[in-house]
């Protein structure tokens, strides 16, 4: 399983590869060393940068920003060049980067009473000038880094002030939610960033929801690249279509959902589905969207209920329960919460449930079809059956509909998987369920409901 330390950059490797591949030998080499780079990155453990502590004139709450160049090298974090209260350095990048850490100091701060990303005073470290032309800004549980750009697709990443909101809002998550980097829990992990990403930029410009641009980058891409941003939180799918990077593939309802092996299991592209979900909640309860929407996110960011794994409906009821604890079962910001989920198509899990316990998912019924399929294994042979629940013996249809209106195949579809090993997939379309469970992780029991209905 992916570790939440992940290193979270801001542009997705899928974008990356069509540089590689868009014919310019300069940008193809750019993006092919930020890629080099960005693996390298990942494989290495986080290590605390700058100052461990505030220094002596700070108190642990207060805002603390150290920011360093790293003179065009991989060596982090390089030489302090801006230190907390001290003078505008006249360096475009540093000055920014210094006036971004402390807008997004201040969100948290200021709305959500939280002392620095990790709700202790951690002090805010970043580097710029990383690397020559280097395509990137991320996180990297310990700092924040920031490249130059390529000068003909992306320019300086510290002139997005949401960009930097973003990556300093996975280290919150990180100490939070520690939401696991793959799949619909790393699609929310990203989405997360762009949403409080978004609120930093919102909340230092005074902006309502309604005179937001909802565009996360809107200021890295070069003029000439066809597009407006890398992603669009109010229409997902639209940020960009350029033949250098291709089009923005990010889908706006579960129906566009990508199953994808790349990307961490796209967690840049599907994010644009809780992306669009809160935008649809900001705009529905209106006014500034740190307020309300906000806090009904932040609520279930720190909260309790949360767990590392957690899917698409999971973090819809959540937020629905956290609308109905702060607002009232009955309020407009509930309503808008449910709503929201229903339009992106997450919609089963996004009751608040009643006080005797958990609202169960939608059962299908008897004239609905379900596929079995066993792929995998060293031969890498397929088996598949689809039939209708009626078609099956009694008690094997009442354990099929329990299962798919449940949560067990869903949080066993996050096992590990094993080289060689058969892997069993369900899917549902009236339930809206498609898994893969490695056999390993599949008790005796369920291992036999499978076999017996691909033999049937």
């Amino acid at each position: 399983m992916q570790n939440s330390r992940a290193r979270c950059g801001i542009v997705p490797p899928f974008l990356l590869q069509h540089l590689v591949s868009s014919g310019d030998a300069d940008l193809a080499d750019h993006a092919r060393r930020t890629l080099l780079r960005d693996s390298v990155l990942r494989a290495r453990p986080a290590r605390p940068a700058g100052p461990a502590t505030p220094s002596a004139a700070a108190a642990p709450s207060a805002l603390h920003r150290s920011i360093h160049d790293a003179h065009h090298r991989a060596t982090l974090p390089g030489a302090l060049v801006r230190d907390e209260g001290g003078p505008a350095s006249g360096d475009e990048a540093v000055d920014q980067a210094y006036d971004g850490l402390g807008d997004t100091w201040r969100l948290y701060d200021e709305v959500f009473g939280r002392s620095s990303i990790d709700g202790n005073g951690l002090p805010l470290v970043a580097s710029v000038h990383y690397e020559q032309g280097y395509d990137n800004a991320f996180w990297n549980g310990a700092q924040m880094v920031f490249g130059d750009g390529d000068g003909t697709i992306f320019l300086g990443f510290t002139r997005s002030l949401d960009v930097i909101g973003h990556e300093l809002t996975h280290g919150v998550t990180e100490s939070t939610a520690g939401l696991t980097y793959r799949g619909q829990p790393g699609a929310l992990n990203e989405s997360i960033s762009d949403v409080f990403g978004s609120l930093v930029k919102q909340h230092a410009l005074g902006q309502s929801a309604d005179q937001a641009d909802w565009l996360i980058g809107a200021d890295l891409l070069a003029p000439g690249v066809q597009g407006v941003a890398l992603r669009s939180m109010k229409a997902p799918g639209t940020a960009y279509d350029d033949p250098r990077l291709g089009r923005d593939p990010q889908p706006a309802d579960m129906a566009g959902y990508v199953e994808t092996t790349d990307d961490n299991g796209g967690v840049h592209i599907n994010s644009g589905i809780p992306n669009r979900a809160f935008h649809l909640v900001a705009t529905a309860i209106g006014g500034n969207a740190w307020e309300a929407p906000g806090r009904i996110w932040y609520d279930v960011l720190t909260g309790s209920a949360i767990r590392p794994d957690c899917d698409f409906a999971t973090f819809a009821r959540l937020t629905a329960e956290a609308a109905a604890a702060r607002f009232g079962d009955g309020s407009g910001e509930v309503q808008a919460v449910r709503q929201a989920w229903q339009t992106v198509g997450v919609s089963s899990a996004a009751t608040v449930p009643a006080p005797t316990g958990p609202t169960p998912g939608p059962t299908p019924g008897p004239a609905d079809d379900l596929t079995v399929r066993r792929t995998g294994g060293f031969g890498g042979l397929v088996r598949e059956r689809t039939l209708r629940f009626d078609d099956l013996p009694d008690e094997d249809a009442s354990r099929w509909q329990e299962l798919v209106a449940g949560d067990r195949l869903a949080r066993l579809a996050d096992a590990p998987t094993h080289p060689d090993a058969f892997c069993y997939g369900v899917r549902c379309d009236a339930v809206r369920l498609d898994v893969t469970i490695p056999e390993p992780a599949l008790e005796a029991d369920l291992r036999d409901l499978f076999e017996r209905t691909l033999t049937r």
